[in-house]
């Protein structure tokens, strides 16, 4: 049986057609746009700890609980920040 005569069958030919189009889909969705975002997570993290931070210092005042509670998660998503930037280098 010829390659021509194989294809000719349209189920033989949608199922090569599909495995086609998936391969490239898998080809080009890579994950390399998942470190692009990190940067901008890292920063919505830093900004969000230092909000709520803000909050409690207003809501309960600097000493208060969830002030300490908020400033060392402030701290701790910079410090992640900096580890993400140094590695990058």
């Amino acid at each position: 049986m010829k390659l021509q005569d194989l294809f000719s069958t349209p189920l033989l030919r949608k199922a090569a057609l599909a495995s086609v189009a998936l391969g490239g889909f898998l080809l080009f969705a890579g994950a390399p746009g998942a470190k692009a975002n990190a940067w901008e997570d890292c920063n919505r993290r830093v900004a969000y700890a230092d909000m709520r931070y803000q909050e409690a210092v207003e809501h309960h005042g600097p000493y208060s609980h969830a002030a300490r509670h908020w400033a060392h998660e402030r701290y701790e998503a910079a410090e992640r920040c900096e580890r993400l930037h140094r590695d990058w280098r």
